[in-house]
C-alpha cells in the first residue's frame, strides 16, 4: 500500500474533504506538511507561527499564507471555518486557540485535529465552557473534533506573558516569554552550562554575536548585560520566541536585532561568535536537521578567528559532525547530561 505524503493528522482531515469544498477556511496550528495548500475550498488562508513552515508553504498558488505571532483582524473577514492542528504543548494550544476563537466569526465551524500522543484529547475539557465539542473521527491514531463557535473567547495578549528573574554576576536579568517558548518558566540546565562556560571564556565574547534559536532571549540578554559593547543578533523560527526575545531585551534596556530565520536562511552577516542551545526535536520527533545545518554552515557566517559555541545533550552525536567541519573543536564544559562545544576554523 502506498505511503501518504501527509501526516496522520492531515490524512484524517482529508477524509472529510467534501465538507470544505464551499467553505472559506483558515488553517493554523502545528502544520507539519503541505496538505493545507491542496485543500479544496472556496478560499484558504494559512497562518504560520513557524518561519520554516511559512518558507515551505508561501509559494502556494491556492492559498494565502502569512507568518506572524497573531493574524491581523482583516485575516478573519469573510472566513467561516477553522482547521487547527494541535501542537506539542497544551499551553501553546490554549494560547493559539484563545486568539483564534476570539476572532473567528460567530457560527464558524471549528475543526481541531491531532495525534492522540500529543494530548489532543484534552481539547474537550479545554473548550467545555465554549460549546459542545464532539469527536467526529478517530483514525491514524488521531482524533478530529468539531464544534460551532456560538460565542467568542476573550483574549488579551498581555495576560499570556510569563516573567521571571535571574541574578548572574550581580546583574538582575528579567526574562519574558509566551507559551510554547523554550525555557518559558526558568533557565534550563543546558543554557546555564553554556552561559557559565562563556563566562569562563570572556576572551571570545566580542564584536558581533549571533544567538541561533534564541527562544526567550536569555543567552543574548545575559551576554549583553555582561558585555555592553557586543552587537547582538537573535534568530528563531518561532514567532512567539521572536516576540519573547524582543520583550526580554526591552525589559533589560538592551538593543539587538531579532530576525525570523530557519537557521541561516535569513542571515547574511558574519559574526565573531555564534552561540546556540539548538533544538533536536521537530514536534514530537527527534530531528537533527537544524543542528546539522547550524554546524555545517556556521563557517560561512563566522569572521576570521570566529567561534561556534553550542550546548547539547551528552548522548547526541555532534562531536563527529563538528570534527568533520572545523579545524579545532574543544569540549569546554560538561555534566552527566550536557556538553558544551567550542569550535573554530
Amino acid at each position: 500500500m502506498a505511503t501518504s505524503a501527509y501526516t496522520p493528522a492531515s490524512q484524517v482531515i482529508e477524509r472529510h474533504q467534501t465538507f470544505f469544498n464551499d467553505k472559506n477556511v483558515i488553517i493554523a496550528g502545528d502544520i507539519q506538511d503541505s496538505y493545507p495548500t491542496v485543500l479544496s475550498a472556496k478560499q484558504v488562508k494559512i497562518h504560520c507561527t513557524q518561519f520554516h513552515t511559512y518558507l515551505r508553504l508561501k509559494n502556494s498558488h491556492r492559498a494565502q499564507v502569512s507568518f506572524s505571532l497573531l493574524p491581523e483582524a482583516e485575516f478573519y473577514v469573510g472566513m467561516d471555518t477553522l482547521i487547527y492542528y494541535w501542537p506539542k504543548t497544551k499551553s501553546e494550544a490554549q494560547f493559539q486557540l484563545s486568539y483564534l476563537l476570539h476572532n473567528m466569526p460567530k457560527g464558524s465551524d471549528i475543526f481541531i485535529v491531532g495525534e492522540n500522543r500529543t494530548g489532543v484529547k484534552s481539547v474537550e475539557a479545554l473548550l467545555a465552557d465554549f460549546g459542545t465539542i464532539q469527536k467526529i473521527d478517530s483514525a491514524r491514531r488521531c482524533g478530529l473534533y468539531h464544534f460551532q463557535a456560538e460565542s467568542r473567547l476573550a483574549f488579551e495578549l498581555s495576560q499570556w506573558w510569563l516573567t521571571y528573574h535571574l541574578t548572574i554576576d550581580n546583574h538582575d536579568i528579567e526574562v519574558k516569554s509566551l507559551p510554547g517558548v523554550f525555557s518559558q518558566k526558568g533557565l534550563d540546565a543546558g543554557s546555564e552550562l553554556l552561559l557559565n562556560a562563556l563566562l569562563d571564556r570572556q576572551d571570545i565574547v566580542k564584536g558581533q554575536v549571533l544567538d541561533v534559536g534564541c527562544g526567550s532571549g536569555i543567552l543574548s540578554t545575559v551576554i549583553g548585560k555582561l558585555n555592553p559593547d557586543v552587537d547582538l543578533t537573535l534568530s528563531d523560527v518561532s514567532s512567539a520566541a521572536l516576540a519573547s526575545s524582543n520583550a526580554t531585551l526591552a525589559a533589560n534596556q538592551l538593543k539587538g536585532t531579532v530576525v525570523a530565520s530557519d537557521v541561516f536562511s535569513n542571515l547574511t552577516d558574519k559574526y565573531h561568535l555564534i552561540i546556540s542551545n539548538p533544538p533536536f526535536h521537530d514536534g514530537k520527533e527527534t530531528s537533527y536537521t537544524a543542528v546539522n545545518t547550524l554546524i555545517k554552515e556556521a563557517k560561512k557566517h563566522l569572521k576570521l578567528n570566529g567561534y561556534l559555541c553550542i550546548v547539547a545533550n551528552s548522548f547526541l552525536p555532534y562531536q563527529a559532525i563538528l570534527d568533520e567541519t572545523f579545524k579545532s573543536v574543544e569540549l569546554i564544559a560538561q555534566t552527566t547530561k550536557f556538553k558544551v562545544y567550542l569550535a573554530s576554523h
